[in-house]
């Protein structure tokens, strides 16, 4: 069916309701309108969905979620999950609670418990919250850092991460089998009635909060320097406001303030030109605050609350300094890391896991500390993948995981990146060496006088609508086929193509494209898997601050001339 006859099925159906017929009156003559919201479905990949809210095949609504958890909700019956269930979070975006509701009555209409929390809340949350229920499966409605126009639909498995091969691949196939007419729903009232539809409430944050807390090393020491540490935090209009400050408050942290224009739930992010702690521009308001307040440390996370930013006062200028999310991660880890070795609690057999794209400074501190290092696709999901392997096989005991893009884990509880608890892992950090008479961004430094100073960096290239996709595609291609012998100065000395699969490369089959490069320097091309964009990661390392930044401008330089 070619996207005019779709636009007219649409138009005609009487499954549509009036109001989406009438959005779609609107653009009859915007061909090049009709033509981006229907010349395909909106696709479930891996990842699950992800796209611009509107009215049409190829936009997140009502029609296109409720497909989605057909196809979701005929693997659950394959796999006789009908009894345990599917447990389901939201965030703060337009059509977010209705996404919710429209996932929890297609399950309910299939005969499977929905549990669906009471309110917004971090996506973490839910990996910790299906593994408590006992569900098969679980959903997050979220479009993660995206403008606000978007929204998405991640979906999770019974260990507590999203879904992966061949898993996913299974799901993707059940929901391409349905049509967007013949997916089920239920009257809300009924499904409550049979027991359908179930709401999560208080009791599940007190059990994740109490978890986090488990993971706490110095409790005195939080004790001892609770007045002394002064926070900046900011939620970025999401989930994150309520666990954060709770968990911060019950540490016993007395001076923690929110930035007040992006404490309460926005869809529009109104303060914010993109909602993405990875985007300085997001912290000026956070910064502004932390100047008035003297903070030590300044932090923000997504409006899921999976990612963290942070910024840390550079004592020697008085300036706050900028975290990447390697930066950080690494803090976490080597703090967490290092004090376990001390105490005599680091596990004989304990692992760090870290993505492709992830810095090469992890490879240095697992090394240092005597831990096996495993890495994985990118994703989170693959790290989560890694804490079931290891629990089942009962050889490795996960440690610690991170990936670049600002997110890490420290702890089991969850099996996606959470955010909450970095918050909590770096106050606790900054208590510790504020003790020592240190500022994170002095033991940043130290990490680095230790290990080498690695840095990384990302170029982005974004191409919306059918012809972006088909440059992406002619980009990939070219690099694949006549891969480059050297990056500006920097000789090539393994080329990787994860295309080739497990034999070669020992992970799956991946569209990603790998350089290994002299001086310890690297660089990483993919597709974005939710977003229309094609990254370029890369990462060197120097030997003082201004040398690593020295040569990650000029790796950048050539990379952008290669693109």
């Amino acid at each position: 069916m070619g996207y005019k006859e779709s636009y007219n099925e649409w138009l005609t159906d009487p499954y549509f309701d009036e109001k989406t017929k009438e959005e779609l009156r609107g653009i009859e003559k915007d061909e090049k309108e009709i033509e981006d919201r229907f010349y395909k479905e909106l696709e479930f990949g891996t990842g699950g969905l992800r796209g611009v809210i509107g009215a049409g095949s190829n936009r997140m609504n009502i029609y296109t979620v409720r497909k989605a958890s057909q196809g979701l909700a005929n693997y659950v019956i394959k796999n006789n999950g009908q009894d345990k269930g599917v447990a389901i979070a939201y965030d703060c975006r337009f059509m977010s609670p209705e996404f919710a509701d429209v996932t929890a009555l297609c399950m309910a209409a299939n005969g499977i418990k929905a549990y669906v929390f009471d309110a917004l809340r971090p996506t973490p949350e839910l990996s910790f919250a299906l593994r408590e229920l006992h569900c098969i499966a679980g959903v997050v409605v979220t479009a993660s850092h995206n403008p606000p126009e978007y929204n998405g639909y991640k979906v999770y498995w019974e260990d507590g991460a999203q879904v992966s091969v061949p898993r996913d691949e299974e799901i993707i196939e059940e929901v391409n089998k349905v049509k967007i007419t013949e997916a089920k729903t239920m009257d809300m009232e009924e499904a409550k009635a049979k027991g359908l539809y179930n709401v999560i409430g208080s009791e599940m944050d007190d059990k994740y909060i109490a978890a986090l807390k488990n993971l706490i090393i110095h409790p005195d020491v939080i004790k001892d320097m609770a007045d002394d540490i002064r926070i900046v935090y900011s939620p970025f209009h999401g989930t994150g406001n309520v666990p954060v400050r709770r968990i911060l408050k019950e540490l016993g942290f007395k001076h923690v303030f929110v930035v007040p224009e992006q404490e309460l739930p926005d869809p529009k992010f109104t303060t914010l030109d993109y909602p993405n702690p990875e985007d300085p521009k997001a912290f000026t308001l956070a910064l502004k605050l932390a100047k008035e307040k003297d903070a030590d440390i300044v932090l923000a996370t997504d409006p899921d609350a999976d990612r963290l930013g942070i910024y840390a006062k550079d004592k020697k200028t008085g300036e706050y300094m900028p975290f990447t999310g390697n930066m950080s991660g690494m803090l976490i880890g080597e703090y967490r890391i290092g004090e376990a070795q001390r105490m005599g609690l680091l596990p004989s057999d304990g692992v760090l896991v870290k993505t492709i794209v992830t810095t090469n400074l992890a490879d240095a501190i697992a090394e240092a500390y005597g831990l096996d290092l495993v890495e994985v696709l990118t994703g989170f999901k693959y790290i989560g993948d890694q804490i079931k392997n290891f629990e089942e096989d009962g050889g490795h005991e996960y440690v610690f995981g991170l990936e670049e893009s600002y997110g890490c884990l420290a702890g089991t509880h969850a099996r996606d990146k959470d955010a909450v608890c970095a918050v909590m892992c770096l106050a606790e950090a900054a208590a510790y060496y504020k003790k020592e008479g240190l500022t994170l961004w002095d033991q940043m430094i130290n990490i680095y006088e230790k290990y080498g100073y690695y840095r990384e960096g990302i170029h982005t290239i974004t191409l919306k609508g059918i012809d972006g996709a088909e440059q992406i595609k002619g980009i990939m291609e070219k690099i694949r086929t006549n891969p480059p012998k050297n990056f500006g100065d920097l000789k090539v000395n393994e080329f990787v193509d994860y295309n080739d699969g497990p034999e070669v490369t020992g992970l799956p089959y991946s569209n990603v494209l790998y350089f290994d490069l002299e001086n310890d320097s690297w660089c990483c091309v993919r597709p974005s898997g939710t977003e229309p964009k094609i990254k370029f990661y890369m990462g060197v390392k120097g030997t003082s601050l201004e040398d690593s930044d020295k040569k990650l401008e000029a790796l950048k330089e050539a990379v952008v001339a290669m693109a």
